[in-house]
């Protein structure tokens, strides 16, 4: 498994969202000035994450982003998906895996079930909360 630039973006976007969260819409271009990433490419993925139910977003003046649940209410695991599709570590494991008809003889199966189960409980288990600090300032890397 290899987290994308646009799943490690999100990541960014949202931490950094969450740290300067103060109830308003955040404009896009201050995370994209904060974050030193490209403010075109960053509206792809925040689209994208107002999709998926993360973000709510409002144009015009005084517009931007905000979240639409509080960061101790979405899980890693939840915002990789919704940029990955899938956090499986083999494609046969994946949402639209087409049944394999080896799998009933397949001797490596409860080994990437089992690593699949690992992934997605540990990022499941850690919310955008979790991955916020204040004190730290915007030195982190993802």
């Amino acid at each position: 498994m290899l987290i994308s630039t646009k799943g490690r973006y999100a990541l960014r976007i949202l931490i950094d969202m969450a740290e300067h969260d103060n109830g308003d819409y955040m404009p896009l271009r201050d995370v994209a000035r904060r974050q030193d990433i490209s403010e075109k490419y960053l509206e792809s993925v925040a689209k994208l994450l107002v999709r998926g139910g993360i973000l709510t977003g409002l144009r015009g003046k005084g517009g931007g982003y905000r979240f639409q649940r509080a960061p101790d209410q979405i899980s890693v695991g939840e915002i990789l998906r919704l940029c990955e599709g899938t956090l499986s570590p083999v494609s046969c494991l994946g949402p639209d895996a087409v049944p394999c008809e080896r799998a009933p003889h397949c001797a490596t199966l409860p080994l990437w079930r089992g690593l699949d189960r690992v992934i997605s409980d540990y990022l499941d288990s850690r919310t955008l909360a979790d991955l916020t600090s204040h004190d730290k300032g915007n030195d982190y890397v993802i």
